[in-house]
């Protein structure tokens, strides 16, 4: 049952435009940039949508008050990624936007990030667990770090506290499982087990062409382009070489003793 304790919750949610898992990543150009041709929302962070949506929904949603706003930095395609989180539900979109974003390693999107987050009122940053192009999972602690707030990261639960201004998690790894709390403003980074992301219904798609997507340029933003893109990114790739092709691999033909070349085998590759 959703109810309304108080003061309406203000959620950021961070979603990223990748390029389409089914299709083969490649580095293209003189520069070795992701080719972003084809490209979705990214599937992990559909859970960091569903969540936010998830957290309003218990304090009494949009009625009571409560926003969801998705946050994405990126080219103009990128604007896709804020779109479907609309059609999913979240109430306004956020999209920075500008050619010399280009480039920009993890600690440079964290910086543009947190900048325009500074920007905007928020209780609650949600992210996924990680990108499905880079996968690094840096940016959640960079970006909690940058605004001065705590993070509760790979969690498979959160809820808010009777209070409304706690989060109560769960995050489960090879050690246990660990209860965890934060008072608000939190970052929180919630893994593919979290829960399972809604599909946008008619209803919602419709919806979404009426909600507010702004763009923000790193004029606006107050940045200097020394601070982002390859100028302002501590890393950058030097080479990008073809992948060699697949050799045949080797076939063992059981003639009574297969079992053992097998093993063999995995124990020649150090795999036993």
């Amino acid at each position: 049952m959703s109810q309304n304790n108080g003061t309406p919750l203000n959620i950021l949610v961070l979603v990223k435009h990748v390029p389409d898992v089914q299709f083969e990543r490649r580095l293209a150009g003189p520069e070795h940039r992701l080719d972003r041709a084809d490209s979705v929302l990214s599937e992990l962070d559909e859970y960091a949508i569903e969540a936010a949506l998830a957290l309003s929904e218990s304090r009494g949603g949009e009625k009571a008050g409560n926003t969801v706003t998705a946050l994405t930095m990126g080219p103009e395609a990128a604007a896709n990624a804020v779109k479907k989180s609309l059609q999913m539900g979240a109430t306004s979109g956020v999209h920075i936007c500008d050619p010399v974003l280009a480039g920009s390693d993890a600690g440079a999107t964290s910086l543009v990030l947190a900048t325009a987050i500074k920007t905007l009122d928020f209780d609650i940053v949600v992210t996924g667990m990680a990108s499905t192009d880079a996968e690094t999972s840096l940016v959640p602690a960079q970006l909690a770090e940058r605004l001065g707030i705590a993070q509760l990261s790979n969690l498979s639960r959160v809820e808010l506290a009777a209070d409304s201004r706690t989060v109560t998690a769960v995050r489960e790894d090879e050690e246990g499982t660990h209860c965890l709390e934060a008072a608000l403003p939190v970052l929180i980074a919630v893994t593919d087990q979290a829960n399972e992301p809604r599909y946008p219904n008619f209803r919602g798609i419709l919806g979404a062409k009426k909600k507010k997507i702004t763009t923000l340029t790193l004029h606006q933003l107050g940045l200097a382009e020394s601070q982002v893109g390859a100028a302002g990114s501590a890393t950058r790739v030097l080479a990008s070489p073809e992948r060699p092709a697949r050799t045949a691999g080797e076939v063992i033909t059981d003639n009574g003793l297969g079992g053992i070349a097998l093993a063999d085998f995995l124990a020649d590759a150090k795999l036993i």
